[in-house]
This record gives C-alpha cells, structure tokens and sequence, in this order.
C-alpha cells in the first residue's frame, strides 16, 4: 500500500486497541521516541510522518493538496483505511492535533477518543473566524 510507505507508518505494540500518534510542524515522527514506547504493551502503536517531513516520500508533496489541512487530514483517514483502524486514540502534537479533529469529522469510524496536545484553533486569518 503506496500511503504506508508515502508517511513512513510504523506499527509497534501488541494491544487490543491502537493509538496513533502525529507530530506537528517541524518535526518527524521521532518526536514520539520517549513517549511512545510506553504505549506498547496496552496498545498498538502507529507512528507516521507528515508528507514534506522526516521519512515521507518528498515527492509526494503536491501544494494544492497541501495548501489547507484538509489534504493532511485525508492522508490520516487514507492510513487509518489503509491499517483497517477501528474506534483508535489519536494523539495530535500541535498542527496534527488539528488535522486529527478535521479527520475525525470526516472519517469518526476511525476515531474514538483525541489527545490534543497544544492545538491551536487557528492556523491561517479565514474569513469571518
């Protein structure tokens, strides 16, 4: 599957229940390598990157795609298909934290419970906000 390698997904962990976790911006998922292994023994983890950062295909960055949040949020809910994921945690960092409020609007099968770890609600001056 093309979206596992294109975001670098990694799966660790033996759990009934699978956690996810996104970084935010300027980082990779190394962000997560302190936090994360703790997680293993309840749960499966998932780990990935954003297009544009750490192990993803650099290729394939496409600026319309990714000019708004939304092409991030259909690369999480394109993974969570890809995996088969159910009723998951998603920890969000940061910009991912909004991306996974934005996914899990889309897609909530995927969703059951959202850390978001310093979100902010606002990224660009919308109109009207």
């Amino acid at each position: 599957m093309y979206v596992l390698k294109r975001n670098n997904v990694l799966a660790h962990g033996t759990g009934p229940k699978t956690m996810v976790f996104a970084h935010g911006f300027g980082c990779d998922q190394n962000m997560w390598r302190f936090v994360e292994p703790a997680f293993r023994h309840d749960f499966r983890t998932v780990l990935f990157d954003q297009v544009g950062a750490g192990k993803s295909d650099l290729s394939a960055y496409d600026s319309a795609k990714y000019a708004s949040l939304d092409g991030y949020a259909d690369d999480l809910i394109e993974i969570g298909r890809a995996l088969e994921l159910r009723k998951t945690v998603f920890v969000g960092h940061s910009v991912s934290a909004m991306i996974g409020v934005l996914a899990s609007l889309k897609a909530p099968e995927i969703f059951e419970t959202l850390v978001l770890v310093g979100p902010s609600p606002r990224y660009i001056n919308d109109d009207g906000y």
